[in-house]
């Protein structure tokens, strides 16, 4: 037995535009033109977003100590986990009080 899909109003909207024949094929040419320029500006998002700056910090030779220590029990060099536990803090997935 098919159970009719459903679909959020956004995505029945672009159904019904497609089924009334609201939307025309784009000649060949065209559509690879678009998909080339759209695999370039996807490219230079993922370029923009994973750009990496080198910084110098100073830390107590306790703290690198101890952060060597919590890397080691991960698996992964100091500063990758050091790396790693910044970027939760930024992207809020770790809160620092």
């Amino acid at each position: 037995m098919r159970t009719k899909p459903i679909y959020t109003d956004e995505e029945l909207a672009i159904v019904n535009a497609v089924e009334n024949g609201e939307y025309i094929s784009l000649p060949k040419d065209e559509l690879e033109t678009l998909k080339k320029s759209l695999k370039i500006a996807a490219s230079e998002t993922i370029k923009q977003r994973s750009k990496r700056k080198a910084i110098s910090i100073r830390l107590l030779e306790d703290d690198i100590t101890k952060l060597k220590a919590m890397a080691l029990n991960e698996g992964i060099p100091y500063q990758t986990y050091i790396t790693h536990v910044i970027h939760k803090i930024t992207t809020g997935q770790v809160r620092v009080s």
